[in-house]
């Protein structure tokens, strides 16, 4: 991250992830808290395509059926991003898009107390303090962070307020074993502006017409992770961790058409809907390392398991306060809408990188996973609107290859192919209303990835990575009219094709360093 000209005070994801090929971002809310990236003509809503991580472990609301990540943690306090694709990728999780693994900022290991501050303040009243300390005192190592921002928005209706802490301690026992915990808090309040038609937007993209509608998402993270390496060959890994999360709005969510203004009838504004999700997932993560020789040549050998919990808890469609602020009480007794989901989860996996030369590496890899999903709740509170949906149980094995050939020190051609699965998510079980039907026979998406290209660097100037893709997704997910009727099934096939690249000339380090010029790049097109 240090070496990115980023805006990172505000999460500024389009220069974050600009070097990254193919990769594209919605900005969902205009203020940075929550990161949307995709890549390959996915979606990147909440980058639910992807496994999102931080630190190894999951922090989206839940990985199988509801993969949003409404959380992103502050750039500012990041060493790297990590984008995982290929066979590698399922040594993590089963996703479209392959890994997003945000690493935090690690303990200063030479001082006992290294102190980092960052202040910003820009236009529509945007004030951001970043402020860390870290340090290593003895076997003893520490590093935390706290982030606040807050601004009023480039759009009417846009204030927001975000704070995040983070806190990590370790043990070194001995040379070969590390004890670590840590802990993330992040909160965040975002007034929700709209209320445009396509001409009102068009006419004036700064204005709104909703000042009452608000959304926030208190995150809770934990870990303990316990690093062993039992000799100069074997290294073994146990993370544990879970999440304990909301996704909470409250706000007018008629349509454009009808203001969000005083109703003369009881003399103040409508009561607002109240939406609340209650996210509480658990799991265990073991892997290991092996080092052989094969060939005359080092060998490296990955595998583990994973076990998880997840929970969640949605309640809709409460009928809340007429107010202005973010007041999530509710006026009525109970939800017109509530749903229990339940989601238990198996995986081994494993990877091999096989030197076949000094030149020539394959590595291939496995996934075999263990879903099960399940629900209950109602769609309204009379008798007939109760919901116990089916329970559902998936076993599969996924497999991917990857290889590399290099053709310089610093340049390589690269191709990989990976299989790719995706579970039908909460909200597509869930009928939206008492009159949509849910195809029972509705299947899981998979499909798979494959890419080929030429990358590296040459001497210090040129930095690139140009590659052609294609993905398939099958079985994909969508809702057709049926006699008056929304029916939810499998609608088809997308295939996506395209180049990926990125190609970067530092032009002052390529004329001061002109000598080698045409040497270097004779070499990297060998």
């Amino acid at each position: 991250m240090d070496k990115l000209n980023a805006d990172l005070s505000i999460n500024n994801a389009r220069q974050v992830f600009g070097k990254v090929p193919g990769m594209s971002v919605w900005e969902n809310d205009g203020s940075g808290i929550q990161v949307g990236i995709a890549a390959r003509g996915l979606s990147p809503n909440r980058s639910w395509e992807f496994n999102v991580r931080q630190n190894g472990y999951d922090i989206s609301a839940e990985p199988f059926g509801y993969p949003e990540a409404y959380y992103s943690p502050p750039m500012e306090a990041l060493e790297k991003i990590e984008v995982t694709r290929g066979s590698a990728s399922l040594q993590f999780g089963t996703q479209f898009g392959g890994v997003v693994n945000y690493k935090i900022k690690k303990p200063c290991a030479i001082k006992k107390m290294r102190i980092e501050a960052v202040q910003t303040i820009g236009s529509y009243g945007l004030f951001s303090t970043y402020n860390a300390v870290g340090g290593t005192v003895g076997k003893w190592s520490y590093h935390g962070f706290i982030q606040h921002r807050t601004a009023n928005g480039w759009r009417e209706n846009s204030f927001y307020t975000t704070t995040a802490a983070y806190w990590y301690s370790s043990y070194q026992f001995n040379a070969r074993l590390k004890v670590s915990g840590e802990y993330t808090h992040n909160s965040f309040n975002s007034q929700q502006p709209g209320g445009l038609t396509d001409q009102q937007f068009k006419n004036n993209h700064q204005q709104s017409f909703r000042e009452r509608n608000w959304f926030g998402a208190p995150w809770n993270l934990a870990s303990v992770n316990v690093h062993w390496k039992a000799n100069e060959n074997l290294e073994l890994n146990f993370k544990t961790f879970a999440t304990l999360a909301e996704r909470n709005s409250v706000g007018f969510t008629k349509g454009i058409t009808i203001a969000d203004t005083l109703n003369l009838l009881i003399n103040a504004y409508n009561p607002r809907q109240v939406d609340r999700d209650r996210y509480k997932n658990y799991g265990i993560e073991v892997r290991s390392i092996q080092k052989y020789q094969l060939l005359n040549k080092e060998q490296i050998l990955s595998g583990g398991f994973r076990i998880y919990k997840g929970n969640t808890d949605r309640n809709q469609s409460g009928i809340g306060t007429s107010g202005n602020d973010f007041d999530l009480s509710l006026t009525a007794s109970q939800y017109g809408r509530h749903f229990t989901y339940q989601t238990t989860n198996f995986a081994l996996f494993a990877e091999n990188i096989f030197q076949l030369t000094k030149k020539l590496k394959i590595v291939p890899g496995i996934r075999y996973e263990t879903i099960q999903n399940s629900g209950s709740g109602y769609l309204n509170t009379n008798g007939n609107g109760a919901i116990n949906l089916e329970k559902r149980t998936r076993n599969f094995f996924l497999f991917g290859m990857g290889s590399e050939y290099a053709v310089s020190e610093k340049t390589n051609f690269y191709a990989n192919y990976s299989q790719a699965y995706r579970p039908v998510t909460f909200s597509e079980l869930s009928p939206s209303a008492t009159t949509d039907i849910i195809d029972p026979n509705l299947k899981d998406a998979s499909g798979f990835n494959a890419d080929f290209g030429f990358r590296g660097t040459v001497k210090n100037f040129l930095n690139f990575d140009v590659g052609v893709f294609h993905l398939q997704y099958d079985n994909r997910i969508g809702s057709l009219n049926q006699n008056g009727n929304v029916f939810r099934t499998n609608i088809g096939t997308s295939v996506s094709r395209g180049i990926e690249s990125f190609i970067e000339l530092n032009v002052m380090k390529f004329f001061t360093d002109s000598s080698r010029v045409g040497e270097e790049i004779g070499r990297a097109h060998v």
